[in-house]
């Protein structure tokens, strides 16, 4: 099992997408040791990072593969880019944070030697780290996900399925692929998009579930958050913790 005390209450980016403010009102950024601790310190159970690679081969954190100025982050250096690196904010990170690591694979790793792709940068960090904190990998790219099989034994793989993914796709892939979650946006689900060609959520979480899947939700609202729990999602991925955790709880 992934999740302790399900539905797990997981950090989008630490806090929340964007810029949001802690409990003080300080604004703090998303993807930055800040927004990480923050969101901890409101209650998520787990906090999800997004990891991509620069010029120099360094992860760093950041959701795009531009940087706010709109530089591409594998043209430039690390330092160049003023990001957090993964690495450092593993090492401030209190070990008893469990971190959902969303890779975002790019464009280069189709042409560059596999020893510099994304998902040989990231193994031996996780590796590592998988020792002392709990982990889960998710990305939209399964061709990493089923290298990090190997890489990774006993760390736990999601399968993360865009926007309005139909979920009889999602859910056998992720089964077929041999991961272990699969994570799909509000959008998929039907209560904000009413599609007559979708099973009840609760009917997709129990298939699910007896496929062996641990069933995360990405971006549920505190409103919509208790629907999700009643159909038994195991994780939410949110931006607003401490309303879906009093809205769940």
């Amino acid at each position: 099992m992934i999740f302790d005390s399900p539905p797990a209450v997981i950090g989008h980016r630490g806090l929340g997408a964007g810029t949001l403010p802690d409990a003080g009102g300080t604004p703090v950024a998303e993807n930055t040791l800040v927004s990480l601790l923050a969101a901890a310190r409101a209650g998520a159970s787990w906090v999800e990072i997004d990891v991509t690679r620069t010029a120099d081969d360094a992860l760093v954190l950041r959701h795009d593969p531009t940087t706010p100025d709109g530089a591409f982050i594998v043209e430039q250096t690390a330092e160049a880019t003023g990001l957090p690196r993964l690495e450092e904010v593993f090492a401030e990170l209190p070990a008893e944070i469990a971190v959902d690591v969303d890779v975002k694979t790019i464009l280069e790793d189709a042409v560059d030697a596999p020893s510099r792709r994304t998902g040989a940068l990231l193994a031996p960090i996780l590796r590592r780290e998988a020792r002392r904190r709990p982990l889960l990998v998710t990305s939209f790219d399964p061709s990493l996900l089923t290298y990090l099989k190997d890489e990774l034994p006993g760390v736990p793989l999601g399968l993360l399925t865009w926007l309005r993914f139909p979920l009889w796709h999602g859910v056998p892939a992720a089964a077929g692929l041999g991961f272990q979650a699969v994570a799909v946006h509000t959008a998929s689900c039907g209560f904000e998009h009413p599609d007559t060609r979708l099973r009840p959520l609760d009917h997709v979480v129990d298939a699910a579930h007896k496929a062996g899947l641990a069933f995360m939700a990405w971006c549920p609202t505190a409103e919509a958050a208790p629907s999700y729990a009643s159909a038994g999602v195991d994780a939410m991925v949110v931006n607003d913790v401490p309303g879906v955790l009093a809205a769940v709880r």
